[in-house]
């Protein structure tokens, strides 16, 4: 009992770790809270650190969410769900205690609790964003798209043996929650969005005609 409470908070911390801060801070002795968007996400590192900053964080982040979900499997723990310990990571991305409880918007993280769990579900959120991102250019919105279709991958799928075999409850709540947050994260985001000035990535279609200010 005593090693899963453990890996329990080892999940949250490891998760908690603020990459994009650091890796800022260290680098390129840039706080990435005074910058852009002041999110110490994935998005945020590439529009003010680079593409090479970017890139890291993004592996970081995702990594992090994926080692927590597999740390049952590594410490071979039986009777406590890997993705309570994905979750744990995620929460721990969002509300850090390395930073005053500040965090990411959870995209990469949560990405990295599906691959450690259900890769073929991951690649079918993937395609989803990736399609999302080329028709509006938009990191934000393709993000909450796909936490929308994953929501619905998990009440359709199961249906038809697609991908998922059969309902997990667990793994539905779990889904159902990363999803949630990852909506309320971008609440500020999808405002942007209606008004028609969201940040943009330098390629797709835009077919929303944002004008970024």
């Amino acid at each position: 009992m005593l090693i899963i409470i453990l890996l329990l908070i080892a999940s949250y911390l490891l998760g908690a770790i603020p990459f994009g801060l650091w890796i800022g801070k260290i680098f390129f002795k840039k706080n990435l809270h005074d910058y852009g968007s002041g999110n110490t996400g994935t998005t945020n590192t590439f529009r003010i650190l680079g593409v090479k900053a970017g890139i890291a964080v993004f592996i970081f982040d995702l990594l992090k969410g994926t080692l927590a979900t597999l740390l049952p499997l590594i410490f071979h723990i039986n009777g406590v769900s890997p993705l309570i310990f994905g979750l744990l990571a995620v929460i721990g991305h969002t509300l850090s205690i390395f930073d005053h409880f500040k965090g990411g918007k959870a995209v990469a993280t949560s990405a990295g609790v599906v691959l450690g769990f259900s890769p073929f579900f991951l690649l079918y959120l993937l395609v989803i964003f990736i399609l999302v991102l080329w028709l509006f250019s938009m990191i934000s919105l393709s993000s909450v798209v796909a936490a929308i279709f994953a929501l619905l991958g998990i009440l359709i799928f199961p249906s038809f043996g697609f991908i998922l075999t059969s309902y997990d409850l667990l793994f539905s709540i779990i889904i159902f929650a990363l999803a949630i947050i990852i909506i309320f994260r971008h609440k500020t985001n999808l405002k942007r969005i209606k008004n028609h000035c969201e940040s943009l990535v330098p390629f797709g279609l835009n077919l929303s005609g944002q004008k970024e200010k």
